[in-house]
């Protein structure tokens, strides 16, 4: 496994070397551990360093202090970042988000956050960025535009930079497992809270989460499964020509299982699959999740939810499905759903509170 120690002087690296060396291996390769941040044994100052994170593979990189210049390679990131209370050491993003699309008055200060690529951030920017931390959402899934030229590890150490993974998302089709609770979501709250000196901060979140969660299970947890309504996950914006099934080990799987429904696509080991509506016929799904990206205005989101189920309405292939006929669509973005966040655990919340009108809520 190989390590990674960032900050402090040279003696304060050989012990965090030899720290590394011992820590952060119980990622297991698959991103199925719990140990996404570990605090490094023994001297941990009053922000909680020195910290190990592990990467999708196991590898270990150890904080010997918080970072100071952080680049997010999206949103989602971000918005964590946003969250815990350290955006003013976010120097840049890539997938910055659209102006109006986060929640709880973080837009204002996502708008102060220097945008370095519309997409991915291409290498040589991200490389020169003088960041001290990447904090990256996607590692090796397939995002287009430039992720095959995505900088190698020595890249990054060589440039100063400590690369920390999302690994929710990052690692998902490492995963051993399919992904039925909102765990690794959770553990890469916590990761970062760690790492950016905001332990209580994360905690706070993860509570917050854990509540709204667990309120969903008290209500609805004792549903059998085979009485669980079915449900189909449309991701409009990645096109209708081959709908984009999510598949067990995507976090859209556990948000929706943790909801008390049934992905039908839940046999599909993966993140992502393309798939047939002959498929999506097949299984004809009891509800179907309207999802589209945030806009940025309630008027445009409106019109593209408008858009998708019109869609599926005049669709030939699709305006025979149970969920079509009766009407049972649920318009939540897809961001909410897919993407590291406290926000899906609220997207467990709307998606129980539709499907089990007045026993959630």
């Amino acid at each position: 496994m190989r390590s990674h120690v960032w900050g402090g002087t040279a003696a304060a690296v050989l012990g965090a070397l030899l720290v590394a060396g011992c820590g952060g291996g119980d990622g297991g390769g698959d991103g199925d551990g719990d140990g996404t941040a570990n605090r490094a044994a023994g001297g941990a100052d009053a922000t909680g360093h020195p910290v190990t994170v592990t990467d999708c593979q196991g590898a270990g990189t150890t904080f010997r202090k918080p970072p100071e210049k952080i680049v997010t390679s999206n949103a989602a990131a971000l918005e964590l970042l946003l969250r815990l209370g350290v955006g003013d050491k976010v120097i840049g993003t890539g997938f910055p988000p659209g102006k109006g699309t986060l929640p709880d008055g973080l837009d204002a200060q996502a708008r102060q956050v220097k945008v370095l690529s519309r997409t991915v951030i291409p290498k040589e920017k991200l490389l020169g960025s003088g960041a001290d931390l990447y904090i990256d959402t996607f590692a090796a899934m397939k995002m287009g535009g430039g992720m095959g030229d995505a900088p190698t590890e020595k890249e990054f150490q060589a440039a100063g930079i400590a690369h920390m993974h999302l690994k929710s998302t990052a690692c998902a089709a490492r995963r051993s497992s399919p992904m039925t609770d909102l765990s690794a979501v959770e553990d890469d709250i916590t990761a970062l809270g760690k790492v950016t000196g905001t332990a209580p901060e994360a905690e706070k979140l993860v509570r917050g989460m854990r509540k709204k969660v667990d309120a969903v299970q008290k209500a609805v947890g004792s549903t059998p499964e085979r009485k669980r309504p079915t449900y189909f996950f449309f991701d409009y914006d990645a096109g209708t020509k081959q709908p984009t099934a999510v598949c067990n080990r995507q976090v859209a799987h556990a948000v929706i299982t943790r909801a008390g429904a049934r992905n039908i696509f839940a046999d599909c080991d993966g993140a992502f699959k393309k798939v047939g509506w002959e498929d999506v016929i097949s299984r004809n799904p009891d509800w179907i999740q309207l999802a589209v990206r945030n806009r940025g205005s309630a008027a445009a989101d409106e019109k593209a939810f408008d858009a998708a189920r019109k869609w599926l309405e005049t669709n030939s292939a699709t305006k025979g499905l149970t969920a079509v006929k009766k009407g049972r669509f649920l318009r939540i973005h897809s961001e909410r759903t897919t993407i590291a966040g406290v926000t899906d655990a609220d997207t467990v919340e709307e998606i129980a509170e539709t499907l089990y009108p007045g026993k959630v809520g």
